[in-house]
């Protein structure tokens, strides 16, 4: 059975989530919220885009490094939710600024009101 790249995008956000999650190591960020998932033509890789609840910093340097010490447990958990894919793509974890910058924009329109 052949799945399209955007099924797969679907399928892997929808089970990604509550693995994220789970199996991050440092929870003093609170809830990591996956906003989209983008995957290669050749099914090599998938982008996943996160976005957590704080914009400062130090907080979004430490989700990353979470994230990224826990990519190999993370993609080993996916590949025993999704059974009819041969290969699990390699996670790449990036962070989503487009919340950060609709809060910027509305905080200077606010100002200006």
């Amino acid at each position: 059975m052949s799945i399209t790249i955007e099924r797969l995008a679907s399928l892997i956000q929808r089970e990604l989530a509550p693995i994220v999650n789970r199996e991050t190591k440092d929870k003093s960020f609170g809830y990591i919220n996956l906003t989209e998932v983008k995957v290669t033509k050749d099914l090599s890789y998938a982008t996943v885009y996160y976005t957590v609840l704080s914009d400062e910093e130090d907080v979004l340097k430490r989700a990353q490094a979470s994230l990224d010490q826990s990519k190999a447990t993370i993609r080993m958990e996916l590949a025993k939710k999704i059974k009819n894919v041969r290969k699990i793509p390699d996670l790449l974890f990036k962070y989503d600024e487009a919340l950060a910058y609709g809060n910027r924009i509305d905080k200077i329109l606010k100002t200006i009101k």
